[in-house]
């Protein structure tokens, strides 16, 4: 679905990205106080942004909420709110994007559907053809379009580190447990990847053979 969900939800309903700030923030803070010599930074993550002022409304509601948590509990706590580049506009206008987020992560599964066109709902119905017909050579959801969708990320890792050198990368997604997708997110400057916990070990696995390839 590419409707009502993730920062939309937030401009229509502005209590949402309150409500799960002050998760984040108090569960952070308890963690703080439970262990006072571990370095406890949250990351904010603003999801599905496609305009950097749609990203500025949500996270001035998340700034503010934020603050108004870290000063009632009368601590110091330092934390980053940052976007998920999964629209196309994103990548395209992430100059802009930039100014507002202090981090990127690819979120590859819905920016590989918006960029193809498919659905991840009913892509399966007609893939198999594609691949018996030699068009495409491997499922575009579990090993990274290089050409398109990557390009798309290089794009977006090359003009938000213009405008701020600060900025620190990753993805999110099931491609992150793949080798050679691992090895394109290296190759373009990203600093991490995730993915679900029984594909963890290929990707380290991935990460450092790219790091030795790259020396």
């Amino acid at each position: 679905m590419m409707g009502h969900r993730g920062c939309r939800l937030a401009v229509t309903y502005p209590e949402i990205a309150k409500m799960q700030t002050s998760a984040v923030i108090r569960a952070a803070i308890n963690v703080k106080k439970k262990h006072p010599d571990w370095t406890v930074e949250p990351e904010i993550m603003i999801p599905l942004v496609g305009e950097v002022k749609e990203l500025k409304y949500v996270k001035d509601v998340v700034v503010a909420t934020a603050d108004a948590e870290i000063a009632a509990a009368g601590i110091e706590m330092k934390y980053e709110v940052g976007t998920m580049i999964e629209i196309p506009r994103a990548a395209l206008t992430a100059d802009q994007i930039a100014t507002e987020a202090e981090f990127f992560c690819f979120g590859t599964n819905d920016l590989t559907q918006m960029t193809f066109g498919f659905s991840r709902d009913d892509a399966g119905k007609f893939l198999d053809a594609y691949y018996d017909a030699k068009i495409y050579e491997s499922d575009p959801f579990a090993k990274l379009d290089q050409t398109g969708v990557g390009q798309l990320m290089e794009m977006a890792v090359e003009k938000g580190k213009k405008v701020r050198p600060s900025l620190h990368c990753g993805i999110c997604g099931e491609h992150g447990g793949d080798p050679s997708s691992v090895e394109f997110c290296h190759k373009i400057g990203l600093d991490y990847v995730s993915c679900s916990p029984f594909r963890v070990p290929i990707a380290r696995l991935a990460a450092a053979q790219a790091a030795i390839a790259d020396k």
